[in-house]
């Protein structure tokens, strides 16, 4: 029968990883070194920019310009200033002019311009006490982030009469990209000590302690190998670090809770070790893979994408997330069954209990709370349905004005040197010189056409002024001023205008505004293709683990509204700036575009992750009473309080990710943060039981076509006795069949 053959294969499955638990734990040594050998570095590989599409107009004029016309896709800037005389005193100029000369000099460097060269008024101050040299260096993310290095020094701080700061899209990202490593190592450091507290008051044993931060550091250090593979063939963002520790620590946490729950289960019902760890395996081991293959196609679905900054989240998510099962089934039974019920040892908790208590061993002592706050749930089940569901949706209501931008300085610290010099920019120059247009003319012209152009455009009520044509061979490009922000909508309006715009040859437009138009369609060309693969993918795993039709469509509805809350957060919080004193950070007045997809991608599987858990443990109790009120009261005791604690953990770390000094980060961790939490205690605690409670007998129902697919090829925690018993060691007692632990 296929059940039978499913279980064989799991038999054969346990018996691998328990067989030569020695050596399989000295491999993982053995590779784990390597991993650190492999991933060393990685970091300075990884860029920190990918917000653009790569196929789109922008992008390829951009690189058109960067190649015909260095100077007009000038990525480092120079602030002059001239303490309290003017830019056009003469020995200000001259030292000025000194230093550009000094600049253009540089290897790698060209482009270089400025004021005092052109007499441009965007590049003057309009209190004449600044001004501004623009130049750009040539060359890759790291190569560029080198010569700034090497430059840098020479040019920062006081040269006779003038100061200088250094600024410009370069040295945000070289700056932003060191920051966040700094940030990183900080993260580690508050999250490692509050993860341990937080373990022994879950586990108590310090041997059992040891084992989930085993698995974090090998999926974490794997996954940091990966991707320095795959820098190799491909652009890598910086950002994905910190979800590569994020997920690393969390997932590890979550599964080893799981597991080393189910197996202390296994020994206090009285197996003797390999049995506990051969159900272990075949019960929260399995819903341990199931899960972990939810998560990942989560992060997968960013894959369709073209901006390599949502497609390094899934790089490293995928890696770390199998990384992480990978050792939470292979490394963790072969330490388990080399630890039998030493894995108890070194009890931290016992000077907290009464002596001979054990109570922290028995899941019906420990879940009892659980199980009378389930009771009470179903009991006013229409009342927490409608009650919890019209709070998420409200917690969501602020996420309607949410506003799309692009990633700039201001995610920077307040302090940092670019920061500044881009903000007295922004303050202090005319216009918006950060925030210009450039259209590529591409194609033979007259100068009468090229005046003619230039003129209509001039004409176009967003436009500011027009400068050009600059020329050279048959290319040529104007640089556009727009009235509005350089993101805001007239600006982007601004944009389609410029490219509707009839023109005796080709024409293209790049710049902030249209970086941001292009990136926005992108990301709306894409989203239904990466919301279906989650949604129909979800429905699929979520039928072949229950056997239901309608719990799965529950799944997805349930998970989407644990989400609310958090979106409606960010644009409360990040968007519209409250708190952004307490936590340290300059609003925008905008949301960058990817991040939504990101935290959607990411907080929706982990939701999944405990769905999963929940689910299984509810399926598996129904399987063996039939009795639908019973099986969700006995799948929230026995499963409630780990969901709470590892989303508890997992949200730890997050909130240390999210006091980086960088604003995306700092959103991303304590965003996803209040996401878990909110599943965690809300979601699975309210909405799940008290929805099962009012859809009753029929949640389980499906056509005779399915349930028959389900018989054969569906996943199911536990079975007939006969069956477990075939993946037993012969040695393994004959005892009652138990319930599944988690």
């Amino acid at each position: 029968m296929p059940q039978v053959n499913r279980s064989e294969r799991l038999g054969g499955w346990t018996r691998f990883v328990t067989a030569r638990p020695r050596l399989a734990l000295l491999a993982a040594l053995v590779i784990t070194a390597l991993a650190v050998f492999a991933g060393s570095g990685v970091a300075d590989r990884m860029g920190s920019g990918g917000w653009e599409a790569p196929d789109a107009e922008s992008t390829y004029t951009t690189k058109a310009l960067e190649r015909e016309f260095p100077a007009s896709q000038p990525n480092l800037l120079l602030l002059v200033d001239s303490g309290s005389s003017s830019v056009d005193d003469p020995a200000v100029a001259a030292e000025a002019a000194r230093l550009t000369e000094k600049l253009a000099a540089e290897k790698d460097i060209t482009g270089v311009g400025s004021y005092w060269q052109s007499k441009s008024p965007g590049l003057r101050a309009k209190d004449g006490r600044e001004a501004l040299i623009a130049a750009r260096i040539e060359g890759h993310d790291k190569a560029v982030g080198e010569v700034l290095d090497r430059i840098a020094p020479t040019y920062r701080g006081t040269h006779g009469p003038v100061k200088v700061s250094v600024g410009g899209p370069v040295a945000v990202r070289h700056e932003m990209q060191t920051i966040i490593q700094e940030d990183l190592l900080r993260a580690e450091m508050i999250a490692l000590p509050v993860t341990l507290v937080l373990l022994v008051m879950v586990f108590g044993s310090a041997i059992a302690v040891l084992l989930p931060l085993g698995v974090g550091i090998v999926a974490i250090l794997g996954t940091n190998a990966v991707l320095r593979g795959i820098t190799e063939f491909t652009d890598v963002s910086v950002f994905a670090q910190n979800l590569t520790t994020a997920l690393g620590l969390g997932l590890a946490i979550d599964y080893a809770l799981f597991i080393v729950r189910r197996f202390r289960e296994e020994l206090a019902a009285g197996a003797d070790t390999r049995a506990a760890v051969g159900t272990t395996l075949r019960t929260a081991g399995r819903t341990v893979l199931f899960s972990a293959l939810t998560v990942a196609v989560s992060l997968a679905a960013m894959l369709v994408f073209p901006q390599y900054f949502l497609r390094s989240f899934a790089y490293a998510g995928i890696a770390v997330v199998l990384l992480a099962a990978a050792a939470a089934l292979i490394l963790l039974p072969a330490a388990l069954m080399l630890l039998g019920p030493r894995v108890n040892s070194l009890d931290l908790r016992r000077l907290l209990r009464r002596r001979g208590s054990e109570a922290h061993h028995d899941p019906d002592t420990s879940g009892r709370g659980w199980g009378r706050f389930a009771t009470l749930v179903m009991r006013r089940a229409p009342v927490f349905a409608v009650l919890t569901t019209v709070g998420l949706v409200l917690l969501g209501l602020p996420f309607l004005g949410v506003k799309f931008g692009t990633a700039d300085d201001r995610q920077l610290p307040a302090g940092a040197e670019s920061h500044v010099v881009q903000q007295h920019i922004r303050d202090g120059f005319p216009g918006s010189p950060g925030g210009g247009l450039e259209v590529l003319a591409e194609g033979s012209a007259t100068p009468a056409q090229y005046a003619d152009y230039r003129n209509r455009i001039t004409a176009l009520p967003g436009v500011l002024r027009v400068d050009g044509p600059v020329t050279e061979g048959r290319s040529a490009y104007f640089s556009v001023l727009p009235k509005g922000e350089a993101v805001g909508e007239e600006s982007q309006q601004l944009v389609r205008e410029l490219r509707a715009q009839p023109a005796p040859f080709d024409t293209s437009v790049t710049g902030t505004a249209a970086v941001l138009v292009d990136s926005k369609d992108a990301i709306a060309d894409r989203l239904p293709w990466a919301v279906g693969i989650i949604v129909l993918v979800t429905l699929l795993l979520v039928f072949l683990l229950t056997g239901s039709v309608l719990i799965p469509l529950q799944a997805v509805v349930l998970n989407a509204l644990s989400l609310t809350a958090m979106f409606g957060a960010v644009v409360w919080v990040f968007q519209d700036g409250h708190l952004s004193g307490l936590l340290s950070f300059t609003s925008t007045g905008d949301i960058e575009t990817t991040l939504p997809v990101l935290m959607f991608c990411v907080a929706f599987g982990l939701s999944m992750d405990y769905g999963v858990f929940l689910l299984s443990r509810i399926k598996e109790e129904y399987d063996r009473t039939g009795d639908h009120e019973h099986s969700v009261t006995f799948g929230l005791r026995h499963t409630g309080g780990l969901i709470t604690a590892a989303a508890v953990i997992l949200a730890v770390v997050m909130v240390a990710i999210g006091t980086s000094r960088v604003t995306n980060t700092k959103m991303l961790g304590l965003g996803i943060a209040l996401a878990v939490l909110m599943d965690a205690m809300v979601v699975r605690s309210l909405l799940v039981p008290s929805v099962m409670k009012l859809m009753g007998r029929v949640t389980w129902w499906a056509p005779a076509p399915l349930r028959a697919f389900h018989q054969r090829f569906g996943l199911s925690e536990g079975g007939p006795a006969s069956v477990l018993a075939e993946d037993m060691s012969a040695a393994a007692p004959d005892r009652d069949k138990i319930s599944t632990g988690a």
